[in-house]
């Protein structure tokens, strides 16, 4: 906060597709989606007009016992599209805010569930290493960085850790980074995952199994990036059925083709209890979330009056009639055979232009998936040995980034590029070459104090 306040904040006064505008008339490429929210650029005219229709009709009224027209037809549409099987549906929809809350109703709903079941007489939930699912208390609970987490433990319930796969610093020494001598390590075992089968079996053997487990599929995002590598998903998921537990799938991040298929649980056939979403939904334009449930879920708080087993938690703008619109509208592009192909192309140009950014001796690892790349900075690569906090190695890329043009947010020393989908290859590349000039600069520049301070 102190580094905050001792200079003037960039204002956004404008956007227009991947690039933003101050008010001082410069312009910027939007890295980073707007933190991660922008999905088909800004000012899209699809969305805009959408939104435009349903102002002529009504902007908000409650979902208190009460429906709407374009929240209904969101919640039929993102069923079938996250359903699985006939079987296996997520056939109910409860809309919230966003991720934070989406992921809140998610955990009253799993803890509810297994109490009403007779699975738990106290319900217990494992989540993994270095877990973030947002900053509502329960939802913090569930996560494990200190860094953001330790302030508020005295408001927390307790959750168990389960070992989060995260190869470049894998604590089995079984990491094989693309740049390091493949000698030093061994062949990777799933270490990590007879952890995960060792943490459901005793806790099944105390008589009180896990509720759910929670987790964000393919990619944990806070937690720097970090990568599952494949098959690990569908592996953690087989585990956590076996022993009865629920699976809590937080697509937050990774919804709406931002890791690749349309909802990331997709691509390893992962069929979860419950998701939430939110960030793209809107297609980066409102604030919304939605937490998708499946039918015995559901059925757990259906009841007589007297019984009061309904859902005891809401929102004031639940359902919210403007966010609904324009989420139907992203989804209608987002399906076009059109940005299917440009996801595609984006995501291939991406990857090409990271691989230029190997040859410094600073980045010690370059992860994407999908549209969704994370560049860690080190200060020693043949060691992985991290720069030392004081140093603010990565705000300080990030404001030689901004300097040249281009916006984005580091995670400690992660440098984050997430474009929106209408990014073009040119825009890309730019994105990429002014990373590596900013890298080159502010390593090979000393350090002052006021930059540390």
């Amino acid at each position: 906060m102190r580094h905050w306040l001792k200079s003037d904040p960039i204002v956004i006064v404008a956007g227009r597709g991947a690039v933003l505008r101050d008010d001082q008339g410069r312009q910027y490429l939007d890295a980073n989606s707007s933190i991660w929210t922008n999905l088909h650029g800004h000012r899209h005219p699809a969305i805009n007009a959408a939104i435009r229709r349903q102002l002529g009709k009504i902007a908000h009224s409650s979902a208190l016992g009460l429906a709407n027209e374009p929240a209904s037809l969101l919640a039929a549409k993102l069923a079938a599209l996250a359903g699985y099987s006939k079987k296996h549906t997520l056939a109910r929809v409860f809309f919230s805010d966003d991720g934070s809350t989406a992921m809140e109703a998610a955990l009253k709903m799993a803890h509810q569930f297994a109490l009403r079941t007779g699975r738990c007489r106290r319900p217990k939930f494992l989540s993994l290493q270095r877990a973030y699912h947002g900053d509502t208390v329960g939802a913090v609970s569930l996560g494990h960085i200190d860094l953001f987490h330790k302030a508020y433990g005295g408001l927390l319930f307790k959750t168990d850790i389960a070992p989060a796969p995260f190869c470049y610093r894998c604590p089995f020494n079984r990491a094989r980074p693309q740049r390091a001598d493949a000698r030093l390590y061994r062949q990777c075992q799933w270490e990590c995952a007879g952890v995960l089968e060792q943490k459901f079996a005793a806790q099944s053997k105390k008589g009180e199994p896990y509720a759910a487990f929670v987790f964000e599929p393919l990619i944990q995002g806070a937690a720097g990036m970090a990568p599952q590598p494949d098959g690990w998903l569908a592996r953690a998921a087989h585990i956590a059925r076996r022993h009865g537990a629920l699976l809590i799938a937080d697509e937050v991040l990774t919804g709406f083709g931002r890791a690749g298929p349309l909802f990331a649980c997709q691509k390893e056939s992962v069929a979860p209890d419950l998701m939430a979403l939110a960030k793209g939904m809107t297609g980066g334009y409102l604030p919304m979330g939605a937490t998708l449930a499946t039918r015995p879920i559901f059925n757990a708080f259906l009841g007589r009056h007297d019984e009061f087993k309904t859902f005891f938690h809401g929102h004031s703008y639940t359902a919210n009639q403007l966010g609904a619109a324009a989420s139907l509208a992203s989804l209608r592009l987002l399906q076009s055979p059109a940005s299917f192909r440009a996801r595609n192309l984006l995501q291939e140009a991406l990857a090409e232009a990271l691989q230029t950014l190997w040859p410094l001796p600073n980045v010690g690892d370059i992860r994407q998936v999908g549209l969704i790349a994370g560049v860690e900075l080190v200060a020693d690569w043949r060691t992985r040995r991290p720069f030392a906090p004081r140093q603010r190695m990565g705000a300080r890329v990030c404001e030689a980034m901004a300097r040249r043009g281009v916006l984005t947010r580091p995670i400690g020393d992660v440098i984050v590029l997430m474009p929106p989908y209408c990014t073009t290859s040119a825009q890309v590349e730019r994105m990429v070459a002014v990373l590596r000039q900013s890298i080159e600069d502010q390593t090979l520049k000393k350090p002052t104090l006021e930059s540390l301070s």
